[in-house]
């Protein structure tokens, strides 16, 4: 078996970015990291870091990430069920639970889920933020415990459970209305109109229009990769895009925002997968992620 200390060293540099940063966090020198690295790769017979900047695991080097997580959740578990243990252990480290998450949850709702979690429970949180169509390929590379995904079907060795539907809707600044949909929402408008896209990855405004026309439309886009920017972006006038109601429902009633087509909102499914670890931490997680989405989501 390998050692712990050098699963938690890949783990580091993978997490902290660089060698020198995982260093200060061992509270070892960068060439000692550096040795650790080395003698592990020897032992598995591949390069599990690729040394950049920021470095980052291959796919070798993530499931053992993956494992030293799991590792230090279960003996995280043990300190807490047996606290002899935890007198034993001074090293004032903490397990870490990687979590990959949508945005747009992030920005709504997920974070009243990390708080109910955390408020008796120790492990913390690293959050992976990409599309809700992406999350899941975080957990096929093995680079995260459990994401927020609209993924139905399970990911190979994972869990699959349904959380609820974000719902979205079209909306835009009344002055962007009058200048760009003077003559109704139309495909001729819309293929003028600037949009907003959170990222290359964001199909949420072409797939809205395509059930709104009933067919595909180039749209011109600015790209803002930031939940709360997408909306100030709606609020200033720059473009029409595709909100979380939740976000937008103050400004709507306000009259500050105003949506496109009222009557065609847009509900993205979500849903919850988890490898089949047993580890009562990530059990845990669940349970608050539930009982948030259950009051924050559609359904």
């Amino acid at each position: 078996m390998l050692d712990s200390s050098l699963l938690a060293t890949v783990a580091m540099v993978v997490r902290e970015g660089s060698f020198e940063r995982a260093a200060r966090a061992l509270h070892l020198t960068p060439s000692a990291v550096s040795q650790r690295i080395r003698l592990i790769e020897e032992r598995v017979g591949t390069v599990l870091v690729v040394r950049g900047q920021p470095c980052t695991a291959t796919e070798a080097g993530a499931r053992l990430c993956r494992h030293a997580d799991t590792v230090a959740l279960l003996e995280d578990g043990l300190r807490r069920d047996l606290p002899a243990l935890a007198a034993d252990d001074a090293s004032g480290t903490y397990a870490t639970l990687r979590i990959a998450v949508n945005a747009d949850s992030l920005g709504t709702w997920f974070v009243a889920a990390i708080a109910d979690f955390a408020k008796d429970h120790n492990p913390l949180i690293d959050l992976q933020v990409d599309d809700q169509d992406k999350t899941s390929d975080w957990l096929r590379r093995g680079h995260v415990l459990a994401a927020v995904t609209s993924l139905a079907t399970p990911v190979q060795g994972c869990r699959s459970r349904k959380l609820g539907l974000l719902r979205y809707c079209a909306t835009a600044s009344p002055a962007f209305v009058r200048r760009w949909f003077s003559r109704g929402v139309s495909a001729e408008a819309l293929a003028l109109a600037p949009s907003l896209v959170f990222d290359r990855n964001d199909r949420l405004q072409e797939q809205w229009v395509k059930r709104l026309l009933r067919r595909d439309l180039a749209l011109p886009v600015h790209r803002l990769p930031s939940t709360q920017a997408f909306v100030d972006a709606s609020l200033a006038g720059i473009g029409w895009g595709l909100n979380p109601l939740a976000l937008v429902q103050a400004h709507l009633q306000s009259g500050r925002l105003v949506e496109l087509v009222p009557e065609r909102r847009l509900d993205v499914p979500l849903y919850w997968q988890q490898a089949r670890i047993p580890l009562p931490e990530l059990d845990a997680l669940w349970r608050s992620v539930s009982k948030v989405a259950q009051q924050a989501l559609h359904h």
